[in-house]
C-alpha cells in the first residue's frame, strides 16, 4: 500500500496485509481439513478417492488464481483489496452453510446417488469449487493491492505467501490438536469463518484508510534484481522448475505420511504434526527466502541447491530412520508390536515426524521466492505472473499427489518411490551443470555435478523395500518376512520360528495375529451362530483373517464379503497361503462362498445393493486415525439400514462412549463381557449362556475352527459375565457423531472403559 503519510504508514499497512493473509491461512486450513473429511463421509477414505477429494481441491485452487491473474493486473490497489476482502468473505460464509450444504444435502442426498469414482470426483469438485476458487484467487489480488514497486515484488510476494503458510500450519496444529478434538469439526468452521471475517474487516479497514484514486507507481525502468542471474532462464523454464518443486514436496509428504504414519501408528495426532510441520517449515523457508533475496546474486544456483539439499536430506534422514529401528532403544521405546499412543512413546514418535519433515519442507519453501524474483520483471504483468507461479506450483502438488499417490507408491514401494524423486533430483542437478557450463560458469558447474554425484550414491545405497519395512518392524535376519505395499497402504507378516505367534502388521500396526487371536474368532462367529440363517454375512476388515475365518462358521451362511481398506492384507495372505497350503488362510481363501473386496467399509455400507443377515466391523483401537468413520452414530444408522429385518450387527465395544453410541441407535441391544462385544437388532435378542454355549460348543463349530488351532471348549472364559441387554450408560460424555469423532481425538476426550449396567431390553 502506499499511504500519503509516509514510508511508515505504508511498512504498517503491509504488515496488516500480512496479518490478514496469516488469518486466512489459518481458517484455509481448517476448512481443508474438516471439508476433506465431510467428503470422505460418502467418497471414502481409500487412498483413490482420497487423492480424487485432494485433486478436487487442488483444481479449485488452480483455477482461482488463474482466473484472479486474467483480471488482477487490470484492477487498482485499491479493487485489487477489495476484491481479496470479498473472497475472504466468502470463503467465511460457504464455512458457516458447509454443514447443511456439504454434509446434509451432498453427502447425505446426493452421495447415494453416485454409482462411481469419477462421479464422486464430481460431486467433490462442485462441492467446493466455489470456495477455494476464492481462496486461490487471494494471492494475486492480495500482491497486487501489496506492491507498487518491481524491487519489491519477490520479497513481498515470499512474506505474504510465507505467513499465509504458517498460519496454516498453525492452523493444522492447533486444529488437530486442540480446536477439532476440542470443539467438534462443525464448531471448528465457525471458528475458520471467525477468522476469515477478522482477515476481511483488517483488508477493509486498510481500504478505507487508502486515498482514493491512488495510482499505482509505475514500473522501474531498471533490470529487476535478478535478472543478471537469471539469464537463460525464460518463465517458461521457470514455470516447469516450479512445477517440479511443486511435484517434489508433496510425494515427498506423501512418503513422510506413510513413514512417520507407520512410527506414530497413524493416530489424528501424528497426521496434524506431519501437515502442521511440513506448512509451517514450508511457510518459515518462504519468509526466509524474501529475507535472502537481498543479498543473493545467482537465484538459479539457490534454487537448484536448495531442492538438491531437501531431496538429499530426506533421503539421508528416512535412511538414518531405518538404522536406528535395529537400536535396541529404539525397540523398547517403539516396539512394533507396542501399543504406544500415549506418553513418551507417542512424544518420541512426533519428535522423529517433526526431524523428518521440517528440515526439507523449510528448504523448499525457500525456492518459491526465489522463482518470483526470477519472474517478476514487468510490474504491469504482476498479478498474472503471481497466479502462473502459483498454477505451476499447485499443479505439480496435484502431480506429485496423484503420480505418487496411485502410481509410484502402488509399483515401486516406500523405498523405490523416494529412489525415483531421489533421481528426479539428480537429473535437475546435471541441468543445471550443464546450463552453468554452456554460460563459462565452471564453480557453478562443478558443484553441481559434485552434488548431483553424492546424491546418486546415497540413492544407490539405499535399501530395497522389503529390506526397509522388515526392519522398521524389527525383524531380525531368521525371521521370514511377507510383505505387501500399494497406494492403499501396507502390510507385513513377520514369521516367527518355534510355534510363537506370528504378528501381523496393517499400516505399521499389530492389527491381528497368526495362529488367530481367539478373540478375533469369537468375534466374527457369534452373528452367524447365533443367527437362524445368516446366508449373507458382510464383514469389514481382514487382519489375518481370524474374522473372515470365524464368519464361514455356519454351514447355512452362503456369501461372506470381505472389505478390507489396505489391499496389500489379501496379498500378503495369498503369499502366506502359498507357503502353508493346509493352513486355514489357504482354506479361508480357496473358500468359493467367501468375495474379498478392496475399499472402505463405510463406503460398502453406504452403496450397499443388497441387505445382509449379518454384518460385523472387526474395528481398529478407537485411537486410530479416521477411526471415528466406524464408531458414529451415522455409521451404525447406515449399517442398521443395511440388514434385513431380523438381521444382526456385530461390533467390537473397546469404549463406554463406543457402547453408548451403539446403544442410542439400535433398538435392541446385547452386550457380551468381559471380552466387550455388542450386537444389535430391530428385534429383541434371545441371547444367554446356555445358547452361547451351545452354539460355540456344537459340532460344527468345534470341527470348523480346529482347522485353524482354536479350541472352543475355551470360548466361555469371553462371555462369562452376565449378558448385559440394552446397557443403560452415562452419556454425558456425548457419543460420537461423524462431525465429532470424540473417541478418535482421545488426547481431548479421554476414553472410558466398556461396561454397562443391567437393563429392560
Amino acid at each position: 500500500m502506499s499511504f500519503a503519510v509516509g514510508a511508515a504508514s505504508q511498512r504498517l499497512a503491509f504488515l496488516g496485509l500480512c496479518l490478514a493473509f496469516f488469518l486466512s491461512g489459518f481458517a484455509a486450513l481448517i476448512d481443508q481439513i474438516v471439508w476433506q473429511r465431510m467428503l470422505g463421509l460418502f467418497a471414502g477414505s481409500d487412498s483413490v478417492t482420497a487423492a480424487l477429494v485432494v485433486g478436487a481441491f487442488l483444481l479449485g485452487l488452480g483455477l482461482g488464481s488463474l482466473a484472479a491473474g486474467a483480471v488482477t493486473d487490470r484492477l487498482g490497489m485499491r479493487a485489487a483489496l477489495i476484491g481479496f476482502v470479498l473472497c475472504e468473505i466468502g470463503i467465511g460464509i460457504f464455512g458457516l452453510l458447509s454443514r447443511p450444504f456439504l454434509y446434509d444435502f451432498v453427502v447425505q442426498v446426493i452421495g447415494p446417488l453416485v454409482p462411481n469414482r469419477w462421479g464422486i470426483f464430481a460431486v467433490c469438485f462442485g462441492g467446493i469449487l466455489i470456495p477455494t476458487m476464492l481462496m486461490g484467487a487471494s494471492l494475486p489480488l492480495l500482491a497486487k493491492a501489496a506492491i507498487n514497486s518491481l524491487a519489491e515484488a519477490a520479497p513481498r510476494i515470499g512474506w505474504l505467501y510465507g505467513l499465509n503458510t504458517l498460519g496454516a500450519g498453525l492452523g493444522a496444529l492447533l486444529g488437530g490438536w486442540w480446536l477439532i478434538g476440542t470443539l467438534g469439526y462443525e464448531n471448528s468452521l465457525r471458528v475458520a469463518a471467525l477468522f476469515n471475517l477478522l482477515a476481511a474487516a483488517i483488508g477493509l479497514l486498510l481500504w478505507r484508510l487508502e486515498p482514493a484514486g491512488k495510482a499505482a507507481a509505475p514500473a522501474l525502468a531498471a533490470t529487476a534484481p535478478a535478472a543478471i542471474a537469471t539469464r537463460g532462464f525464460g518463465f517458461g523454464i521457470w514455470a516447469v522448475l516450479v512445477f517440479v518443486s511443486g511435484f517434489a514436496i508433496v510425494a515427498l509428504e506423501i512418503l513422510w505420511v506413510r513413514v512417520a504414519g507407520v512410527v506414530a501408528q497413524y493416530t489424528a495426532y501424528s497426521f496434524a504434526t506431519i501437515l502442521g510441520s511440513f506448512l509451517l517449515a514450508d511457510g518459515l523457508g518462504m519468509v526466509l527466502g524474501a529475507l535472502w533475496l537481498k543479498r543473493l546474486r545467482d537465484t538459479r544456483a539457490a534454487f537448484f541447491a536448495v531442492q538438491a539439499l531437501a531431496t538429499l536430506y530426506a533421503l539421508a534422514s528416512i535412511w538414518l530412520v531405518y538404522w536406528l529401528a535395529g537400536a535396541a532403544w529404539w525397540e523398547g521405546l517403539l516396539a512394533a508390536e507396542t501399543t504406544r499412543h500415549y506418553g513418551t512413546p507417542l512424544f518420541a514418535a512426533l519428535v522423529v515426524t517433526v526431524l523428518l519433515v521440517a528440515p526439507p519442507s523449510l528448504l523448499l519453501g525457500i525456492s518459491f521466492p526465489l522463482a518470483q524474483q526470477a519472474v517478476q520483471t514487468d510490474l504491469s504483468r504482476l498479478g498474472w505472473r503471481v497466479a502462473a507461479v502459483q498454477v505451476a506450483n499447485i499443479l505439480g502438488n496435484a502431480a506429485g499427489s496423484l503420480a505418487t499417490g496411485l502410481v509410484a507408491l502402488h509399483w515401486l514401494g516406500t523405498a523405490g518411490t523416494l529412489k525415483f524423486i531421489a533421481l528426479l533430483a539428480v537429473l535437475l542437478l546435471l541441468y543445471w551443470a550443464y546450463a552453468a557450463w554452456r554460460e563459462g560458469q565452471p564453480g557453478a558447474w562443478r558443484f553441481a555435478a559434485g552434488l548431483a554425484a553424492v546424491l546418486a550414491v546415497a540413492l544407490a545405497l539405499f535399501p530395497g523395500n522389503t529390506q526397509f519395512w522388515a526392519r522398521l518392524h524389527q525383524a531380525a535376519e531368521q525371521h521370514e518376512i511377507l510383505v505387501a505395499e500399494d497406494r492403499s497402504g501396507l502390510a507385513l507378516f513377520r514369521l516367527n520360528e518355534n510355534g510363537a505367534a506370528s504378528p501381523f502388521f496393517i499400516q505399521g500396526f499389530t492389527q491381528s495375529k497368526w495362529p488367530f487371536m481367539v478373540e478375533h474368532a469369537f468375534l466374527g462367529a457369534v452373528g452367524p451362530l447365533l443367527h437362524p440363517a445368516p446366508a449373507d454375512v458382510l464383514v469389514i476388515g481382514s487382519g489375518s483373517g481370524g474374522t473372515p475365518f470365524a464368519a464361514g462358521v455356519n454351514p447355512a451362511t452362503q456369501r461372506v464379503r470381505v472389505v478390507e481398506l489396505v489391499g496389500p492384507v489379501f496379498q500378503v495372505l495369498r503369499d502366506f497361503a502359498a507357503l502353508e497350503p493346509d493352513s486355514a488362510i489357504a482354506g479361508l481363501l480357496r473358500d468359493p462362498r467367501y468375495e474379498f473386496v478392496v475399499g472402505d467399509g463405510r463406503r460398502a455400507i453406504f452403496a450397499a445393493e443388497r441387505r445382509y443377515n449379518v454384518i460385523q466391523a472387526d474395528a481398529i483401537l478407537p485411537e486410530s486415525s479416521h477411526s471415528g468413520l466406524l464408531y458414529s452414530r451415522e455409521f451404525m444408522q447406515m449399517v442398521l439400514a443395511a440388514l434385513a429385518d431380523d438381521g444382526i450387527y456385530v461390533q467390537w465395544g473397546p469404549t463406554a462412549r463406543s457402547v453408548a453410541t451403539f446403544a442410542a441407535v439400535f433398538p435392541h441391544v446385547a452386550m457380551l463381557q468381559p471380552f466387550p462385544v455388542l450386537i444389535g437388532s430391530r428385534h429383541r435378542l434371545d441371547i444367554d449362556h446356555d445358547r452361547l454355549r451351545a452354539v460355540f460348543g456344537s459340532e460344527a463349530a468345534r470341527r470348523h475352527f480346529a482347522a485353524a488351532g482354536i479350541d472352543t471348549g475355551h470360548a466361555e472364559r469371553l462371555f462369562h459375565q452376565a449378558v448385559l441387554r440394552a446397557p443403560q450408560l452415562d452419556t454425558g460424555a456425548g457419543v460420537n457423531a461423524d462431525l465429532f469423532p470424540r473417541d478418535e481425538y482421545y488426547i481431548n476426550n479421554q476414553l472410558g472403559a466398556a461396561t454397562a449396567a443391567k437393563g429392560g431390553s
